[in-house]
């Protein structure tokens, strides 16, 4: 039998079950506990911190008795969570062992465009790719996944991302749960097709999938369909991340119960927002915690709603070992500036391919040059009438209106963000700014749609920034010590 480790978790696999049976017969989810992916320790070598990290082939047990084959990341599906410091020198060491060339993009990271790793910075097959940087931003959950030129999608559905999470003294210091995988969890939140026999996840976009939304009929988290959480009777951080390619998730619990969401994309939120509902388009995240001091022996449904499926039950099963009480206060943002440069993005689509500002995606073109410290002004309109949304590489931005109205702006969207929603014929405007790093023409950086299939088909642009920056230095100390 097959000994295999899955996020954190260690078990046999049933591999003996299966022999001899119709692979093709009615396949039952298995019944599980969820998935906690594993927080890996760095290797310290001169005070920088490697985290070393293969991109494989992999078979992942979605359903009793049945092998899936899957891509990973030193897993059977997804990848182990990173946890990074504000201030820490870090190397990402990703070793490519798939059959085919992939890259691995540092998503919400602050780093220098050589080390974005996008579709600049390929990882051939059979060599490895580091990302090296000093971590320089506030506490937050970003993660990281595949960036290739029309390959983004089919290789993050396979199963390649997971989550970097960043802490700093602030967050530190604030009365939340903070104990990973007890009452501190990452949830990743995706759809997917499976093969008849259970034994592949289906790639297959039609034309209208590829408009619409590539959107899977089993819903899954952490890699597990339908699983549970054993919680303690107290608070319960959530990390939520819709890590699908191109699904609108509306969620919160069936019983109607009010949470509170603490952080957004790159930051906490000044103070917590209460809500019973939260919706993440592709690539958005949200810190929620839910009360459940009053709930013992009761269990919880996150349920998506659009969809009608079911991502975890949470049973409250345990008495509180560590009380949290989160405070009114989280943090201070900083103020919102007066830009003094604007530009204006538009979503559209040209004979079959996704534009912006009528352009498709072309890695030999420059579309914008910002300047480090230069206060901008971006308006995004998307002239079609189906969901779209907007991510910048290795910044944040301040939503300040929607549909030309600050008073549209909702209370959850108000902090550091890197990804905004825009719903059919939509318009938004933020407020951007680069501050530690730089990208040039060879390593520029991305401005794109974060659903997928319409990254791949042309959704997206390049963009550098100029100016004089000592957060560099990292990458050419660590070529002199190795």
């Amino acid at each position: 039998m097959q000994r295999r480790k899955f996020l954190g978790l260690t078990s046999i696999t049933a591999l003996s079950l299966i022999i001899g049976t119709n692979k093709t017969q009615a396949a039952e989810a298995l019944n599980q506990a969820l998935p906690i992916p594993e927080l890996i320790t760095p290797t310290d070598i001169n005070g920088i911190k490697h985290f070393d990290l293969d991109i494989q082939v992999a078979q992942h047990e979605f359903y009793a008795g049945i092998m899936t084959e899957t891509y990973s990341i030193s897993s059977t599906y997804l990848g182990p969570t990173l946890l990074l410091t504000n201030g820490d020198k870090v190397s990402l060491n990703y070793t490519n062992m798939l059959p085919e060339e992939t890259t691995m993009h540092g998503h919400g990271m602050h780093v220098p465009g050589e080390m974005d790793g996008t579709a600049h910075q390929p990882i051939a097959v059979g060599s490895t790719w580091s990302a090296k940087y000093t971590v320089n931003q506030r506490a937050c959950m970003n993660w990281y996944h595949p960036h290739y030129m029309h390959k983004t999608a089919p290789h993050v559905y396979q199963g390649l991302a997971g989550c970097i999470i960043i802490e700093d003294d602030e967050s530190r210091a604030l009365d939340v749960p903070q104990r990973y995988g007890i009452d501190d969890i990452p949830l990743v939140l995706q759809d997917r097709f499976f093969s008849a026999d259970k034994t592949s996840l289906v790639y297959n976009p039609s034309r209208r999938q590829i408009n619409m939304g590539y959107i899977g009929d089993t819903f899954i988290a952490n890699g597990a369909i339908e699983p549970t959480f054993e919680a303690e009777a107290k608070e319960l951080r959530i990390r939520l991340l819709n890590g699908s390619n191109s699904t609108m998730y509306n969620l919160g619990f069936t019983n109607g119960k009010v949470f509170k969401q603490i952080a957004t994309d790159n930051a906490f939120l000044e103070s917590p927002v209460s809500m019973s509902k939260i919706v993440l388009s592709p690539g958005e995240r949200a810190e929620i915690v839910v009360d459940l001091t009053n709930d013992m022996g009761s269990a919880l449904v996150l349920k998506e709603f659009n969809y009608n499926k079911t991502f975890l039950t949470v049973n409250v099963s345990k008495e509180a070992t560590d009380i949290t009480t989160t405070p009114n206060h989280l943090t201070t943002l900083d103020a919102i500036e007066t830009p003094t440069v604007q530009r204006v993005f538009r979503l559209g689509m040209n004979r079959g391919e996704f534009t912006i500002n009528g352009k498709s995606m072309d890695m030999m073109r420059i579309d914008e040059r910002l300047k480090l410290n230069e206060v901008e002004e971006w308006e995004i309109i998307n002239d079609m009438g189906m969901n779209h949304n907007f991510h910048i590489h290795a910044t944040h931005f301040r939503v300040i209106s929607r549909n030309g109205s600050a008073a549209q702006v909702r209370a959850n969207e108000k902090g550091y963000k890197d990804v905004v929603h825009l719903a059919g014929n939509e318009r938004v405007k933020f407020i951007v700014k680069m501050t530690d790093v730089t990208a040039d023409d060879a390593n520029p950086y991305m401005f794109h749609c974060h659903f997928l299939e319409h990254e791949d088909n042309g959704m997206m642009g390049q963009f550098t920034v100029e100016g004089n920056t000592n957060t560099s230095f990292f990458p050419s100390i660590y070529n002199l010590l190795f």
